[in-house]
């Protein structure tokens, strides 16, 4: 065990007279060679963030919260909407290559930072738990600021900053400011900026072929830019209730059966979901242990459902959660294979799906269920992209069960109708979903190429930084980053 000794003189060096051990024992290690600075003083402005009640039925604009920010950069799909008025829209609207820090959450992610890259004429703002900060970026460029908080470094700086309350930490505004940023070479922010700028060329890339898929489905089943009417009036009689064994009004709203007709009426084909696939289900909250490295057995929760891929920083995570192996010798069933599909099936975000790729062990949590395609019938990643499409997504919402909390059953899952495209659409299908993968891989490699170069001008200089990624990233003429 080490025991750090600090003298208590020492707490006069902060504003606010600090003497918690956090923040006097993890002080930031800094390179001897390099100047250093507050972020305050490089800071053309800070905010924080709107607070205002939020809604999922797309009224209002669209509104940022932590959620959106993952791989160090800001989602394009934004899932929450906030109704406020124009002057409100001016003051949060977000510009491009804006700053979000996270400034209150659990302890694992307060001080998660990524930034907006624009990437629509819309108007998008930002949640109160989120505080926008725009460096001068003739000093120190936004993506450099990014990478630096998204470092050991940065990380551990702002954490020990963080106060810490009963299942909560904050990191304000001032304490943000406080923390000191080295001042690298304008040649590296300029690579580290490139590199943030491929990546995001990546990311759009990546989400255009996965919209190709989407689209080709949409239009085999004839439903390409269907726009569904909700009718606040229909009638129905008793015996529909009583053959589907539901009396809610909204499962027999008419939008839904205009997609069981197109479906049905496919000239493919169709079959349902329990006929072409293997319905595994899920297990009852898997045990978490603590095991040997190579014992562990990830549990797969709902988190890790992204809306490509699986998150790939869950397998890098310290803290992430497994479980033992009596309850795996048990359940072996649950254990995940290449080309298994995971339906979140309990909560906010129903229907929503995606295909395991990874080849580390794992096994799902108690909110997902787990199909396995059939393969001579259904190709796994066409049932992934159909299950995601907006169709898909509708079905899984018709089959929701539950009031405060909305569930989907296995018995109605197993009823799922799905169209039988051709072996050759359903191959085009895979091959699209691979690239979008892909390409999405190789944009977070980027990005992992910008934090570890930070970190190696840290420990080192910033000219071995340069020759690392040189090494690791090739450019063209125009200094653009791009992935060997």
């Amino acid at each position: 065990m080490q025991v750090a000794i600090r003298n208590l003189s020492e707490t006069r060096l902060h504003p606010d007279y600090r003497w918690d051990s956090e923040y006097l024992c993890f002080e930031q290690y800094k390179n001897p060679n390099l100047k250093y600075v507050s972020i305050g003083n490089v800071l053309k402005f800070s905010q924080y963030g709107i607070s205002i009640k939020m809604n999922e039925d797309g009224n209002g604009t669209k509104i940022y919260r932590m959620n959106e920010i993952s791989n160090i950069l800001c989602n394009r799909n934004v899932s929450k909407y906030a109704e406020i008025d124009a002057s409100e829209i001016k003051s949060y609207n977000l510009h491009d290559r804006d700053v979000l820090f996270n400034r209150t959450n659990s302890q694992v992610f307060v001080g998660r930072t990524g930034i907006f890259k624009k990437f629509s004429d819309e108007d998008i703002v930002f949640a109160s738990y989120l505080i926008r900060i725009s460096p001068k970026s003739e000093i120190v460029t936004p993506e450099y600021l990014t990478a630096f908080l998204n470092t050991k470094y940065g990380i551990l700086d702002v954490k020990r900053r963080a106060r810490i309350s009963i299942n909560q930490s904050n990191v304000n505004a001032e304490e943000l400011k406080r923390v000191e940023i080295p001042l690298l070479c304008s040649n590296l922010q300029k690579v580290i900026t490139n590199l943030f700028n491929r990546a995001f060329f990546y990311i759009n890339s990546s989400e255009s072929k996965y919209k190709e898929t989407q689209n080709i489905l949409l239009s085999e089943l004839g439903l390409f830019n269907w726009q569904p009417k909700h009718q606040i009036s229909f009638i129905k009689n008793y015996s529909d209730t009583d053959q589907a064994g539901r009396i809610d009004a909204e499962y027999y709203q008419p939008k839904y059966e205009e997609i069981v007709k197109a479906i049905k009426g496919y000239s493919g084909g169709w079959d349902t979901l329990g006929n072409l696939c293997e319905l595994v289900g899920h297990p009852s909250n898997p045990p978490y242990a603590n095991t040997d490295d190579a014992d562990k057995t990830f549990i797969v929760t709902q988190k890790h459902l992204g809306d490509f891929s699986l998150n790939e920083e869950f397998w890098d995570d310290e803290d992430a959660l497994y479980t033992t192996k009596e309850f795996i010798t048990k359940n072996s069933q649950y254990l995940l294979n290449q080309g298994d599909v995971l339906l979140y099936s309990v909560g906010a975000y129903i229907g929503k799906a995606n295909i395991y790729r990874e080849d580390i062990k794992a096994t799902i949590g108690s909110f997902l269920t787990l199909l396995r395609a059939k393969k001579e019938k259904l190709n796994p990643y066409y049932l992934m992209s159909f299950l995601n499409t907006d169709v898909g997504i509708m079905i899984s919402k018709r089959h929701q069960r539950g009031m405060a909390q909305q569930y989907l059953y296995p018995y109605d899952i197993r009823t799922f109708p799905i169209p039988i495209l051709s072996e050759e659409k359903q191959t085009q299908i895979q091959q699209k979903v691979t690239e979008s993968f892909n390409l999405r891989k190789q944009s977070k490699r980027l990005l992992e190429c910008a934090k570890r170069a930070v970190e190696m001008a840290i420990e080192q200089n910033e000219q071995t930084a340069i020759s690392w990624i040189e090494n690791q990233v090739e450019f063209d003429e125009g200094d653009d980053a791009d992935c060997i």
